[in-house]
């Protein structure tokens, strides 16, 4: 979801083949644009929340959920789950403590998560919209917790985070494309499969998606104040 152009072929084994996916200002200015108009729209009941009623009425009229394709679109929204995704940070931060003696790379996992549970939650619990299907279609309701997508805004900001590290400490070249690839295609994908679903409105994906992007903004900008004077160890300056 954030701004980066893959190199060409050719490039060194260990060399930066990628951006490291900071969001620039111009796409967090859309971002936060883009979520507040939203945002509003649905408060005000506007032209937004009568295309969710009517897209979440034709996926559904699709039958998704209870045919042989379901295991493989649940699986497809894995790609925004948090267990999916923390056991391959996992598997990249021990990589990289153990072949750079550093922490950094844990403490900007942890810092990423911190910045996504409060801020993905403090505007689900703010507004309290309703999942499709719930008998109350409504916000401000005590079992609201559908606006803005979790899994999109944790697919942005954490494969954001994973693609920023494999960059960041020169890693293969192949990996850091595939992460290029999946903090681009997993947000799209997690929120394309969890409509389709009918587990989430439109404008939840949407905004989940531009909440996530303003959120590993936040974590950018934490990690150059706080992280980066505070640590010693600094990215690519250890030997192999």
């Amino acid at each position: 979801m954030t701004s980066g152009v893959v190199c060409d072929a050719g490039v060194p084994e260990r060399t930066r083949a990628v951006s490291i996916g900071r969001p620039p200002w111009w796409l967090l200015l859309l971002a936060l644009l883009v979520a507040g108009l939203v945002t509003a729209d649905l408060l005000a009941g506007g032209a937004l929340e009568r295309l969710d009623l009517w897209v979440s009425d034709v996926v559904r009229g699709w039958g998704l959920r209870d045919s042989a394709a379901y295991p493989v679109i649940w699986a497809i929204t894995q790609l925004g789950g948090r267990g999916t995704i923390l056991i391959v940070l996992a598997v990249l931060v021990g990589y990289l403590a153990w072949r750079h003696r550093t922490g950094m790379p844990l403490l900007r996992v942890l810092l990423a998560l911190g910045t996504l549970t409060v801020g993905v939650y403090a505007v689900k619990f703010g507004t309290g919209r309703t999942a499709p299907g719930h008998p109350d279609e409504l916000f401000f309701h005590v079992d609201g917790a559908s606006f803005p997508s979790g899994h999109v805004a944790n697919a942005v900001i954490m494969w954001g985070v994973a693609r920023w590290l494999a960059v960041e400490y020169e890693m293969p070249v192949r990996v850091q494309r595939a992460f290029w690839w999946l903090s681009v295609v997993g947000p799209v994908a997690t929120g394309v499969s969890m409509v389709s679903l009918d587990f989430h409105w439109v404008t939840d994906a949407v905004v989940g998606a531009a909440v996530g992007v303003l959120l590993l903004g936040v974590v950018h900008a934490l990690d150059a104040i706080v992280l980066s004077r505070w640590v010693r160890a600094r990215p690519g300056r250890q030997t192999a």
